[in-house]
This record gives C-alpha cells, structure tokens and sequence, in this order.
C-alpha cells in the first residue's frame, strides 16, 4: 500500500476534530450543551498544522456573534477571502498556521462569551499517536461488533455552506482498501468486523467552498466488542414516522432522516428502496441521492440527519416506500399524488362570488336608475292598472312673487306636460288646467289627489313662497292626502337650492328627509326638453311604471319625441311604440 507524504495528516496521530462550545443562555436550548468555561479554564481545541479547521460557538446561526482573539479588542473579519474569517457563528481557519494557536473568545449577543484554547499540533509519526499532552476529550470513539457489519462515521463539523467532496480513509498511515471495506462518501462500511479492526482511523475530507477545495482531518478510535451493542433504547428514528408526503410530478424534494444514538453505537444509517441503497439503486440516472450524515452532539447522544434528495419527482416514485434504516431501527415515507383541497376551490368560490356580488351592488347604485327604467321599457305590462287611479301624478306648486311666477308656469304648465305627458304618456293633473270649472276649489283638491299615484311637489326657496305652504288650503290638503291618508309616495322639486330647510313647514323637511329632493336649474329651462336627460330620468325613476294601452289616433298625433341627435322635437304619430319605448328607456 502507498505511504502518505511527509506532510499528509494522517502523520500526525495526535489530530484531534473539532468540539462545539457549547453556551450558557437564558433560555433551553433545542439540543444540550455544557455551559461556556470561563477563560482561567478554556476549552482546548487540537488541530493539525496546514489543515483548514472550524471553531463553532455551538447556538444558532441566527444569533448575534462575535469572534474576537484574546486579548485583541478587534473582531475576527467576515471578509470570506481572509486566511482567518468568521462565517455566522463559525471561525474558519484555511489553513491553520503556528501564529493560530491561542484563546480566542466567542461573544453572543454582547453578553455571554465563550472561551477556546487552540492548540496547532505539528506532523507527528503514526508510532507516536496519544503522546501529546493536550486534552484528548474530544476524540471520536467508535465501536463495531465482531463477526458483524458495522459502519465507521467520518465527522466534519463545518457551516452548511461547506459542501463535501469526497472521503478517503486511511488506517496506521495507510489507505484502506480490500473488500472488506466500502467507502460510501463519509462512512466506511466494514463487513464481518474482526479483532485487527481495532485501531486509529484517519478520515480526510475534501470541502468545497466559494469554489475552492480545502482538506480537513478526522481522527477515530475504533474498538471491537465481542458483546452485542445496547440498541434497546437506541437508535430511534424520529422522522419519518411511516407517513406519506404529498408532492407534485416533476417537484425538487428532500426529506431528512432524524435518528437519535448512543454515542459509542456505530449502527448503520441509510436510505433504501426495495432492500437496496438509493444511490445502488438509482445509479444509472442519479435522479435520487442519499445525502451526507450531519451529526450533532448531545451529552452522551448523537442526533443524525441523513437526506434523501428526489432532483425531480416523477409518477414511478408515487405508492413507493422509501426506507431510512437506524441498525435495527426502520421507518419509511410514500409519497402521493396531491388530493385537491376542496377548501380552496370552496373558498375561492366564495370569494368570487362575494367578488361579483359587490360587483353588481356596485355597478347597480351607480346604474339603478338606467337599469330600472330600461327594465320598465322591456318588460312593461299590457295590462291597466286597477288601484282605481286615474292619475300619475297631482302637480303641487305654489304661489309664489311676480319675479318667480314665469319660471314655475313654465316649468309646471309647459316643460313638465311636454316631457311627462307627451313624451312618456304619463297623465297629470295640474289644479288650473284641469278639473270642472265652477267646481269648488277644495273639492276639486280633494277628489283629485285621491285619483293620483304621486305628488309632485314643486318647491321655490322665497319666504313668501314657504308661508303659502303654510297657509294655502291646496298645498295643505294635498300634503295631508299625501302623508297621512293615502301614504302617496312624494317627488319633491326644487327651483332652486334651498338655502335653510328650517324654515319650511316641518311637513316639507320630513319629504325631503325620507325621499330626497331633485334639483331643477336655470340651465334646464333653457334646453330643449328631452326623457332621457339625467334630470328627467330621476324624475322618470320615481314616477310609477307605464301601463301600455291601445291609443287613439288622435292621441297619437299629440304625441312627440325628442330627436337625440339635436337635441329638438319632431311630431311622431306614427311612431307611437318609439316614443314609448326609446324616449322613455
């Protein structure tokens, strides 16, 4: 067998790997670990000189660390380029020179400071291993059982970013090879192990970092037990636990194996499917992977995590159990196809339905009135009322100044019949055009308004205006018809915008408070009187809906339409089913 060189580790018998500080927090953490030494007794560490090492503070890699040498006041730099440089709670050494060796102090949160005594040990003879004096405490001991398969662990306690290469074993200075014995990247399968397997074992490590390689020893003690090894309580596989794992076709996935050991046991740990090694198994394609043991002390326990990577995920897979073997320990996952989640389609849905429900409410408040009279134009009733009504709508309006007395006869006697009553074939009674002359002006009143469906009531905002509402007997009759006798529903009009509404009759402010008022302005009076202008469609809106009957001729030539393009009128009697459905739409 070939010797190392004059500087291979394997030389160099009294290389020790690296122990994880452990730290006193406030707090438990997940796995235990001893308290920090205080610096009159640090924590010794043995590397050899020329190998990359690793110092760790032995917490979480969220936490707040800083590594400093002592007794320099200036941290460790975290420039990755740097021989000497601190990587999350890690101090790196790539490689390791004399100059290394000291106490260097690892500070948590600004508070807790942990202290290390590094030794750098110098290439030694193979006959000469277990002669320094340095503390040997952290030395790897590891047993197998004779006449039995067992598995040697190479350790290498470095940060996650460091990705191992490959393995190469080495015992008494030589390299291991016959059958045997199988490497398998970081463990050294020995089968049928026999009474010369005792000794110390060399494992070197080649890391991959920022594209760089970097060697790294690891020594272990073996001894071989003629008793069988205690496995009543250990190992145990905490994950998996038989389950099954749903994932897509196609998915990149890892599932880790947890095992919890004694720490002297060396019982295999693997990955396999159909009682054969996943990287025997999948050898052709390497589509699925074992991945590399990571060990984590704990007391007289070691906590393993072996992964099993699926690069792509694929239908044959599916159904399959995958087994993670622990010595006599087993427990496997399935993985399934992916089970819709009605949940979310329910919750989508309802969503979308909730999504078109505030829609429409939306789109109707601002559409209602175009909505509700096109309804009416589409789907109107051939058939007459029969309320006993023979009126749409009692005009109300008062009497008001000479200044004022044009524009409400124009409004009341002219624009509202043109667009009421000839453009929508709505029937007004208007006290003063219509009605039996010589009849009483109450009975008149009274008769009529109960023949209407609606009161119209014009409102001009001049004080002598408001007290007429308050003194005339029309506008007091009809108001009492209006809200007390008949519940008529009221359209309120205002000429103008009413400056103070205290000052109306507490009749008038409860209509306008219940129904609302429409705004009628000087500018309207001035166009061309049209249906389906946005005042008249309020107006429209509150007007009872059209019941279409036969005409006579000559109320279809009283008739007119607007021409929207115009804006004027054009007589229409032939087009009476126009002026009813598209004026009026």
């Amino acid at each position: 067998m070939p010797s190392l060189p004059p500087r291979d580790p394997c030389r160099s018998a009294g290389m020790l790997s690296v122990q994880l500080c452990s730290l006193f927090i406030a707090f438990p953490l997940a796995i235990a670990s001893e308290s920090c030494k205080d610096i009159s007794e640090p924590h010794e560490e043995a590397w050899e000189l020329g190998f990359s090492a690793a110092l760790n503070c032995g917490i979480s890699e969220k936490a707040n660390v800083t590594w400093y040498k002592y007794s320099s006041n200036i941290p460790i730099s975290k420039n990755v380029g740097s021989r000497v440089y601190q990587e999350q709670t890690w101090i790196l050494f790539v490689p390791l020179r004399w100059s290394d060796s000291g106490i260097y102090q690892c500070v948590i949160n600004d508070t807790t400071i942990c202290h290390v005594k590094l030794t750098v040990l110098s290439p030694n003879e193979c006959n000469t291993f277990g002669s320094s004096q340095v503390n040997l405490s952290n030395e790897y001991w590891q047993t197998l059982q004779l006449g039995n398969d067992g598995r040697l662990i190479c350790y290498v306690d470095f940060p996650s970013s460091w990705i191992v290469n490959s393995t190469t074993w080495y015992k008494e200075c030589r390299e291991i090879r016959g059958e045997r014995f199988s490497p398998l990247n970081n463990i050294l399968v020995v089968n049928n192990a026999s009474r010369e397997d005792r000794g110390i074992y060399f494992c070197i490590t080649t890391l991959i970092h920022a594209k760089k390689s970097y060697k790294v020893q690891t020594s272990i003690s073996v001894n071989v037990s003629e008793e069988p090894i205690d496995e009543r309580i250990f190992p145990k596989i905490i994950y998996p636990k038989n389950n099954s794992i749903e994932v897509q076709p196609g998915s990149f996935l890892i599932v880790d194996c947890n095992i919890t050991d004694a720490k002297g046991n060396t019982n295999p740990r693997s990955w396999k499917v159909n009682d054969t090694l996943v990287d025997t198994y999948y050898n052709k394609d390497s589509r699925i992977r074992e991945g590399i043991e990571v060990p984590v002390r704990n007391g007289n326990h070691i906590f393993y995590t072996v992964n099993i990577t699926f690069f792509e995920v694929k239908m044959e897979d599916y159904n399959h159990p995958f087994t993670c073997h622990a010595g006599v320990s087993a427990a496997y996952f399935i993985l399934k196809y992916p089970v819709p989640d009605f949940r979310v389609y329910f919750i989508g849905g309802l969503l979308g339905l909730m999504c078109v429900v505030v829609s429409v409410t939306c789109a109707y408040n601002v559409f209602k009135i175009d909505i509700v009279l096109w309804y009416r134009s589409t789907f109107s009733s051939t058939r007459t009322m029969e309320d006993g009504k023979l009126y749409d709508a009692y005009v109300l309006y008062p009497k008001t100044q000479e200044s004022r007395s044009h524009e409400v006869d124009t409004l009341v006697l002219k624009i509202l019949p043109e667009v009421l009553e000839r453009q929508c074939g709505y029937k007004l009674f208007i006290f003063g055009r219509d009605g039996i002359p010589g009849q009483a002006r109450a009975n008149v009143i009274d008769e009529n308004i109960k023949l209407c469906r609606r009161l119209l009531l014009i409102i001009v905002p001049d004080s002598l205006s408001f007290e007429l509402l308050k003194t005339a007997s029309e506008e007091q009759i009809a108001i009492y018809n209006a809200l007390v006798q008949d519940g008529m529903k009221v359209i309120l009009i205002e000429l103008d915008k009413v400056p103070d509404y205290t000052t109306l009759p507490e009749s008038i402010q409860y209509i306008r408070r219940k129904h609302g008022a429409l705004q009628w302005s000087e500018e309207l009076a001035h166009q061309s009187p049209c249906a389906k202008s946005k005042f008249w469609k309020k107006v429209r809106y509150h007007m009872p809906p059209q019941q279409c009957s036969p005409s006579t001729p000559v109320q279809l030539l009283s008739h007119k339409s607007c021409d929207f393009s115009t804006g004027h009128q054009e007589a229409s009697a032939p087009h009476l089913e126009s002026v009813m459905g598209e004026a009026c739409s």
